[in-house]
Formats: C-alpha cells, structure tokens, sequence
C-alpha cells in the first residue's frame, strides 16, 4: 500500500505536488471550493499512482510560524485519510487567514466537508472526524 511505511501512514515524494507548473494546472484545469480556513482544488488524473497534495500558505497567513503551522495542519488533514478518496487525484490546500483561529479538528473537519462536497471520498465509508 503506497504511503505506509511498517505500518504508518506517510507522505511520500511522490504523494507531494512540487513544482509550479504541476499547482498551477491543477488551479486552471481542476474543481475549485472555498469552505472556512481552507481553499480545496482539484483534478482528477488518469494514472493509477497514488493521490498527490499540494499546499500553499501565504504571507497573508502571518510569519514563518503561523504559515508553517498551517502546512502542518493541512498535511495532517491529509494524511489522516489519504486512503479515503475515492480515486488518483491531484489536490491543492490553499489555506486562509481564519485558519490561525483553528485547532486541528476544526481544520480536518472542513477539509473533509469540502472532499464530500467535490465528491472525492469512496462511497459508503464511514469518514472518521465527520
């Protein structure tokens, strides 16, 4: 299974989006919904690789601290329930500034309300955190 390592759930090199061109295709071609602290887009891709994540935090967030927490928090959310969506996609988290507010529940409980809303989670699957 892609992303664990004896057992643990990791967040491989090749489950991270890394380069520019590879966030801004997702921005112009994929879904786009705003919900809370969080910004979700995404595009489906053809590969049978595994799902790929993106993150992005600007200084809009606040300092070095705050932004790095935020990506903190998004990865989790992330990882958390990798194993949840229901097919290979690519998606960016794009945190916003009332995410500084948030606890890491409030932060994965919106970031699963917007993976229902794109309907990118399995059918019938009970979500931990809903």
């Amino acid at each position: 299974m892609p992303g664990t390592v004896s057992g643990r759930l990791t967040l491989g090199r090749d489950q991270r989006l890394l380069h520019g061109g590879q966030f801004a295709r997702v921005k112009a071609s994929g879904g786009r919904l705003v919900r809370g602290c969080l910004i979700l887009n995404w595009l489906q891709t053809e590969s049978d690789g595994p799902a790929r994540l993106g993150v992005i935090t600007s200084k809009r967030i606040g300092n070095a601290v705050k932004r790095n927490r935020a990506r903190r928090l998004m990865r989790e959310a992330y990882r958390l329930h990798q194993f949840e969506l229901a097919h290979s996609v690519d998606l960016v988290l794009v945190a916003r500034q009332s995410i500084n507010e948030k606890e890491f529940v409030d932060v994965e409980r919106v970031y699963l309300k917007l993976l229902r809303e794109a309907n990118l989670l399995k059918p019938d699957e009970t979500v931990i955190g809903q």
